[in-house]
């Protein structure tokens, strides 16, 4: 096993399978493919609609997969790109570590603290009865909130750092929304590379 991945926290979260892997990636590594994806994606812009109201969504998105397969959420419904070398590189290096074989991969750009992704759960159907969730992140630190579903006291926040992993799997999902909140923060870009298995 990768020595980095003993370095883990597994959150003290009920209904959820959390584990934060700090290191996941070296820093040189990390370094590497923050500088390749933000240069190369074909980042897009969709607009959602909440409560009537249609707007650009607040950060830039591409999503990329082994097939032709389109991921739907929100209203807003992506068609692939073929994976990069890169993103095989990060998706056969999970596959080593976890024996996950994942189809797709959705990618963030958050610009700055204006950019955020309100609260949800990536809980379509496309995505099966309980899916797994590989979440690295590259550059600009950011927090990331959790609140249950039902127990409307149960909050949790994390600082997900460069390099870092976040595995979400089990009934995450179902029981658990997530976010990543605005700040009015000066702060720097930050990428989020989730790999997600499309049925």
């Amino acid at each position: 096993m990768n020595p980095f991945l003993t370095n883990k926290i597994e959150l003290p979260l009920p209904d959820s399978e959390i584990i934060y892997y700090p290191n996941f990636l070296k820093t040189s590594e990390a370094d590497h493919y923050l500088k390749i994806i933000r240069e190369t994606t074909p980042w897009q812009q969709d607009r959602i609609t909440v409560f009537g109201k249609t707007h650009p969504q607040p950060r830039l998105t591409a999503l990329f997969g082994d097939n032709s397969k389109p991921y739907s959420y929100s209203n807003i419904t992506m068609h692939p790109h073929l994976f990069t070398a890169e993103l095989l590189e990060l998706r056969n290096k999970l596959k080593t570590e976890f024996g996950i074989h994942f189809t797709s991969s959705l990618i963030n750009l958050y610009r700055n603290g204006k950019d955020s992704n309100g609260w949800h759960a990536d809980d379509e159907r496309a995505l099966g009865r309980n899916p797994v969730i590989a979440s690295i992140s590259l550059g600009q630190v950011r927090y990331f909130h959790l609140k249950h579903k039902l127990k409307k006291d149960l909050k949790f926040k994390l600082l997900l750092e460069h390099e870092s992993l976040l595995l979400m799997k089990g009934e995450t999902q179902h029981c658990w929304y997530h976010q990543i909140p605005k700040t009015s923060k000066n702060i720097q870009e930050r990428i989020n590379i989730t790999f997600r298995v499309i049925k």
